[in-house]
């Protein structure tokens, strides 16, 4: 009866977590969707009223353009994530050489990579590997990496760093960037969390750890991330070599 019981809390449990998801995913892209299309019809309208010079029209360029480019981002995340939410999703595990991963990413970013100055590295064994699903991996490293290079230093490193322990693989992002305050830690994952500022001016989309945690669930995985302010951050996977 205990177990039953417990087991019943879980669910619960889990219930509510993925119905206070969902809710925050609708309620930022409805004030996000809300915040662009304003800004985009208040120029619009200024300019037909002749409110506004053109002078000024095209300093207002830039933000609106980054302003899109965000909720594009947002869009898209919230695509991946509706993916696994409707019809008949399954994990499709196989086995992943992680310095592939590695190379993947290096190819990937390296035009980002270059505008910051920053070399990426992969430490561990060349050898190992994880077995999971690799669309989910792929998504979960590529923002966490997106991350990485959006706060770190010009003239830094950045790692894609891999620890085997038993059958627990441990994957690990870690920069050297901006970090954050202890105090923001805990709300990381929350739609409380302040959205930061990369070091070049990126915005943050606010969306995407939110994701990378639930797929990280789908992988029953686990993560962990570490940040001090000014000093950098390291964001580490928790996953089963075998699945």
């Amino acid at each position: 009866m205990k177990d039953q019981i417990t087991e019943l809390q879980l669910k619960i449990e889990k219930l509510e977590s993925e119905v206070s998801f969902k809710n925050g995913l609708i309620s930022m892209l409805s004030h996000d969707s809300k915040e662009l299309f304003g800004n985009f019809l208040w120029i619009i309208e200024a300019m037909e009223e002749n409110t506004i010079s053109e002078e000024d029209f095209f300093k207002l360029l830039p933000q609106i353009k980054s302003d899109a480019r965000k909720n594009l981002q947002t869009i898209q995340d919230s695509t991946s994530w509706l993916k696994t939410q409707y019809g008949e999703f399954n994990i499709k595990p196989e086995k992943i050489l992680l310095v592939d991963l590695f190379h993947h990413f290096e190819e990937k970013y390296a035009a980002k990579l270059k505008e910051k100055s920053l070399k990426f590295y992969f430490k561990g064994d060349v050898n190992s590997f994880v077995t999971t699903d690799r669309l989910l991996l792929q998504y979960v490293l590529d923002k966490i990496l997106d991350n990485a290079v959006k706060y770190s230093f010009p003239g830094q490193d950045i790692y894609l760093q891999e620890v085997t322990e038993g059958d627990q693989v441990i994957l690990s992002v870690v920069d050297f960037g901006t970090g954050m305050p202890e105090k923001y830690a805990s709300s990381i994952f929350t739609y409380e969390n302040p959205v930061f500022q990369g070091t070049a001016g990126e915005k943050g989309v606010g969306l995407s750890l939110k994701i990378v945690k639930n797929f990280v669930s789908l992988m029953h995985g686990n993560i962990q991330i570490i940040s001090t302010e000014n000093a950098g951050t390291t964001v580490s996977l928790f996953l089963r070599k075998i699945y």
